[in-house]
Parts: structure tokens; sequence; C-alpha cells
């Protein structure tokens, strides 16, 4: 697990391609939909956690949290922007916590159906699948691109420090 977590979101994302273009197409079973779903989480987590270290690393926050739940609380303080795109990772762990069914395994419409609470259930087809990896995608290019500007901003400030000496 140590070693998953050190892994690169990009390599994540790469595994979850996978699931959803071919192991899916093929198998078209619940738990590919729910490894996947882990997939995407992880590559969330693993986003999360960069960018918050780049943002203490050039002192934009005083320190990591250790859950990932605060993560997200203090990525939402620190980049308001990104507020909708953890909504998407809130309700991916919900899925993924919440007991399931399955719906029609090894068709054309297979599904999962999780029941987050009594009144709730969230379907989770091949098609909402693809939007959730499309926008854990986003997401990753978002903090990648947040993460380059800040080196490039402490880069730059560095140059001109230099050159006043």
């Amino acid at each position: 697990m140590i070693e998953d977590f050190l892994t690169d979101p990009k390599e994540e994302l790469k595994r979850a391609d996978h699931s959803i273009y071919v192991t899916l197409k093929y198998t078209r079973t619940t738990d590919i939909i729910k490894n996947t779903i882990k997939r995407l989480i992880a590559a969330f987590a693993l986003a999360t956690h960069r960018t918050l270290i780049t943002l203490q690393k050039y002192k934009k926050i005083a320190e990591v949290p250790p859950t990932p739940r605060k993560q997200s609380e203090e990525i939402i303080k620190a980049l308001p922007k990104l507020k909708e795109y953890l909504r998407l990772y809130d309700k991916l762990v919900k899925i993924d916590q919440a007991p399931y069914t399955k719906k029609e395994e090894y068709r054309k419409n297979v599904a999962l159906i999780a029941q987050i609470t009594p009144e709730i259930k969230e379907e989770v087809n091949i098609e909402a699948l693809r939007q959730f990896f499309h926008k854990t995608v986003e997401y990753v290019d978002i903090t990648q691109m947040i993460r380059n500007e800040m080196i490039m901003a402490a880069m730059k400030k560095q140059a001109r420090t230099r050159k006043k000496k």
C-alpha cells in the first residue's frame, strides 16, 4: 500500500484508463468499476498531497494535514477554484465506502448501485465512470499546472534577488 501511495497520479490514471476502456469493455463486472473508483480516489489523493507539499514548501500553508479529508479542506482554503473537483473526490469516497449492489453484470448496461445513505442511491455505470475519469484527469492536470506555476514564480523571484546582489 505504501508503494502505491508513492506513485505518480498519472500512473493511477493510466491504470484507470485501461480499466475503463479495455478491461471493462470485455468483462463488464462491478468489481472492475469498484477497482477503477479506487484508482481515481488514489489519483485525487496523490495530486492533492503533492500540491499541499508544494504549497507548504513555498510558505502558502503552515503544514500538510495528515488525513485525506483535512487535506481536502486545506486545499479548498488555499485554492478555492478546486472546490468542484474535491466534491467529486468526496462523492467517489462515499461511493467506494458504501454497500453496493450489482445491476446487469456481464451485460452492456452494467452498473454499481451504491447505497450512500438509506435515502440516497448512486448508480455508477460505464458512462458515469468515464465522466468521473475525465474530471479526475482535469484535476490532476490543474494541480500539476499550479505546482509548476509556483515553482516558476519562486525561480523568477530567486533570479531577481540574485541580480540585485
